[in-house]
């Protein structure tokens, strides 16, 4: 990446975009000091015209990054009379905050919103996403939903989970709240993404919907195979009138010749 000189994962930075021997990270983009979109989506990378781009990168050429020291810092601290600049993948590294809304402000590790919320003694705790254990009190790793103080995360799992679900899914997994819960992480630095989750997007189920058209049984018996069935007869495919995932031939399945209904062995059992 041009502006943060460094080869990290897309979990961290974003999307690597690349162009005419460009390539910047999405979130460094995004949180660069001075960067505005002047172009339409299509244009440049998400709106921010090329030009603009080398220009930033010569502005910051010889910013020194606060935490590892090296040039080309671009991300700015918005705290108060704050000068720090850092790197984003950096400033991830120590603890900053970068916020994915409104301006996409940015914070440094003194300066960076915290969780103010009333929450009973209960110990021990665990991500509800991991279910692994979490800090005593919300901190930077650690955040609670701010409507139910029952759900507890990492701040690497609801930030997984977030880009998994995006703004349309996006919601506490306890709760169930999404106003609040939304504002709440995204004030917090987790990135939200405007799309639908990523179940619905094409082809994400596409094996799940392709028709299950062979005989389950543990020894078929129809000369033609597995595969075959007719409309009519001994050899005609029944499926499972319970879950439809299972089919079997009349005759594998012992069934009478008038039969029109047959359960697949898990649906009979669940059923008993």
């Amino acid at each position: 990446c041009a502006l943060c000189r460094q080869d990290v994962d897309s979990d961290i930075a974003g999307e690597l975009c690349h162009q005419d021997g460009l390539y910047i990270h999405e979130n460094c983009l995004y949180h660069a000091g001075r960067m505005i979109q002047r172009g339409a989506d299509e244009e440049g990378f998400y709106g921010f015209l090329l030009p603009d781009i080398r220009e930033e990168l010569k502005r910051v050429a010889q910013k020194k990054c606060c935490i590892c020291r090296l040039l080309g810092a671009s991300v700015t601290c918005r705290g108060r009379r704050c000068r720090r600049i850092f790197h984003f993948p950096c400033g991830v590294e120590r603890g900053c905050i970068s916020q994915f809304f409104g301006e996409y402000k940015s914070y440094c590790w003194k300066h960076r919103p915290v969780q103010r919320v009333w929450v009973l003694q209960q110990q021990p705790r665990s991500c509800l996403i991991c279910l692994e254990e979490v800090a005593e009190r919300p901190c930077y790793d650690t955040l609670v939903c701010p409507v139910c103080t029952s759900a507890w995360f990492h701040r690497r799992c609801i930030q997984g989970h977030a880009l998994f679900s995006a703004l349309y899914h996006f919601r506490c997994p306890c709760c169930q709240d999404v106003d609040r819960f939304q504002e709440e992480m995204f004030r917090l630095g987790i990135k939200i993404p405007n799309r639908d989750a990523a179940w619905e997007l094409d082809g994400y189920f596409e094996d799940l919907y392709e028709d299950h058209t062979s005989c389950d049984a543990e020894q078929c018996l129809c000369p033609m195979g597995q595969q075959e069935g007719e409309a009519n007869g001994p050899w005609r495919l029944l499926r499972c009138s319970c879950c439809g995932s299972h089919r079997i031939h009349q005759r594998c399945a012992g069934l009478e010749a008038d039969a029109e209904s047959w359960q697949c062995r898990d649906c009979s059992d669940t059923s008993t």
